[in-house]
């Protein structure tokens, strides 16, 4: 089992920036791909940001160029630094893992955090 835990989030301008973080606690040796999810209200859970580790990185169109992926393998932890904020990126962020084998792409989620962009 993994544990993932998300912090970071809160209310900021539009123009601002957050840094997300996400630490896995438990089995974290069987992740191979971790990635940043958003659900704003009255909207389907989208994709954000993936990486893959020791691979890819992906983003979402509307998110290019102004958020950023990275891993710290040493502390378990993904963050998604997020710059040039707009409110439509207002939405709860979520944190996923895929574990190595399994036919899913999320097996873990965390809780949640929520981003609020003002304007």
């Amino acid at each position: 089992q993994v544990q993932l835990v998300e912090s970071g989030g809160g209310l900021v301008q539009a123009g601002g920036s957050l840094r997300l973080s996400c630490v896995a606690s438990g089995s974290t040796f069987t992740i191979t791909r971790t990635g940043w999810y958003r659900q704003a209200p009255g909207k389907q859970r989208e994709l954000v940001a993936a990486i893959v580790h020791g691979g890819n990185i992906n983003y979402a169109d509307s998110v290019k160029d102004r958020f950023t992926i990275s891993r710290d393998n040493a502390k378990n932890t993904v963050y998604l630094q997020m710059n040039n904020l707009k409110p439509e990126d207002t939405a709860v962020y979520f944190c996923s893992a895929h574990r190595s084998g399994s036919p899913i792409i999320n097996d873990y989620w965390g809780q949640g955090t929520q981003v609020t962009v003002s304007s």
